[in-house]
């Protein structure tokens, strides 16, 4: 048996790795580096385009729990996160280039994936799962229009520059994690008011990329805005926001900042390091000035700019099944962001769903589908939940999941209910492995 995997990005790739488990070949399709996204940067698999962090690893997050249950379903690319981690104290980062690497050699070396370097402009017939991801081609998108009946829904994901660390001064920028939690390992520039005003004048200022005619219907997915989308809001969003420094303390100085820019670790040379937060759509010469003007940055040396692009997702409520197999054809799934799920570790653990139950779909046994008591079977039944009228793409949260009944007296302790979400799902999960 034969399945055709479209997209080879986070979803594609574990989706075909969990067929492969189950000794079922797989013909993978990418069409990088043929043909570009305007996002990517290589062609190799499984490249991590906006942050190179899969948010926090700990259970007593959402993000967490969701890795958790990956894990425990067998996910094969959390794996190879956690291998080729970076230092970022509570959440996961890796080494973007290490990952990338080592998921396309790990593909490569399959002897049951055949990869077809070649663009897919239709919907094929026979066993697919389509996880071609937020930048899917207009040809393959058209293709995916007719076959649902419907219109497409976009919105914009934004990225943030990437600096050397060699060029960040450090008589001003100091290491610390919030709270000093775990490591310290997040690079902090600190401002006082008057720096942050002239930063944020800056900011609002700034002449921003013309969007297309085709873009400017396109919505903004909320927890990833772009900085001046966030500065206009007023002049101390970003103090509340990714600049709040409450937490990180110069321990040179025992100073509690106005405002503090966070970089994170962004390969495992730990030369490069992203700005938290910084999504821009901001013309280049601007990202230099503004960038510039934070204190220790006055001379960085930018290897990355920002840059914003739209993304595509398809009206899932009215398309698939919380199983991720579509209501219209039965062996064909879709997984990854195109389903409308948004973060790296719910591209990973819908694929790994959507190679799951089409392998139990090829083997005559009965899907998987999992309940709500578990991250990843809230984040399914809320995809395809038929009674949305305004679906927007989301990512795994404790507001999804059912809740747990606590006494009157426990009823706002979070660290409770959390550890208690956290063991019903392991324990169902558990139960639904057999």
């Amino acid at each position: 048996m034969r399945v055709t995997v479209i997209g080879a990005g986070l979803a594609g790739s574990e989706a075909s790795l969990q067929l492969t488990k189950r000794e079922i070949y797989v013909d993978l399709y990418e069409m990088r580096p043929q043909k570009t996204t305007g996002a990517h940067k290589t062609g190799k698999f499984a490249e991590f385009v906006c942050s190179n962090s899969l948010g926090a690893s700990d259970c007593s997050n959402a993000s967490g729990l969701l890795k958790k249950e990956t894990e425990i379903l067998g996910g094969e690319l959390i794996q190879i996160a956690r291998k080729c981690s970076v230092p970022a104290g509570n959440a996961l980062a890796i080494d973007r280039e290490k990952f990338s690497q080592t998921v396309t050699e790990t593909i490569e070396n399959n002897p049951y994936i055949n990869v077809i370097k070649d663009e897919v402009t239709e919907i094929p017939d026979g066993y697919t799962i389509i996880a071609s991801g937020p930048l899917t081609s207009d040809n393959l998108a058209n293709s995916i229009k007719e076959f649902t009946e419907s219109e497409h829904l976009h919105f914009f994901d934004a990225i943030a520059p990437i600096v050397e660390k060699d060029s960040i001064n450090f008589e001003k920028a100091f290491w610390a994690s919030r709270y000093d939690k775990g490591e310290a390992s997040y690079i902090n520039c600190p401002m006082n008011k008057e720096e942050y005003e002239k930063f944020y004048d800056i900011l609002i200022n700034a002449p921003k990329i013309e969007l297309k005619e085709f873009e400017k219907n396109a919505k903004f997915f909320e927890s990833c805005l772009p900085i001046e989308v966030l500065a206009s809001r007023g002049v101390d969003t970003l103090r509340f926001g990714p600049m709040k420094p409450v937490g990180l303390v110069d321990k040179r100085t025992g100073v509690e900042n106005y405002a503090v820019v966070q970089l994170r670790q962004d390969n495992s040379a730990k030369t490069l390091f992203n700005l938290v937060g910084f999504q821009t759509n901001l013309k280049w010469g601007s990202q230099k000035e503004l960038l510039q003007s934070i204190p220790g940055l006055e001379n960085v040396n930018i290897v990355r700019y920002g840059v914003m692009h739209r993304n595509t997702f398809i009206n899932s409520p009215k398309i698939l099944n919380a199983t991720l197999q579509t209501r219209k054809r039965h062996d064909l799934f879709f997984a990854g962001q195109l389903t409308g799920t948004e973060g790296y570790t719910e591209s990973i653990a819908t694929g790994m769903l959507a190679g799951i139950n089409m392998a139990r779909l090829i083997n005559g046994e009965e899907l998987l589908n999992l309940p709500k008591t578990t991250m990843l079977g809230a984040l399914t039944q809320y995809i395809s939940d038929e009674n949305h009228e305004k679906f927007q793409p989301i990512n795994s949260n404790w507001g999804i999941v059912d809740p747990i009944e606590l006494p009157k007296k426990e009823r706002k302790n979070k660290k409770l209910k959390a550890e208690l979400i956290v063991k019903r799902s392991v324990e169902e999960l558990i139960r639904l492995k057999g």
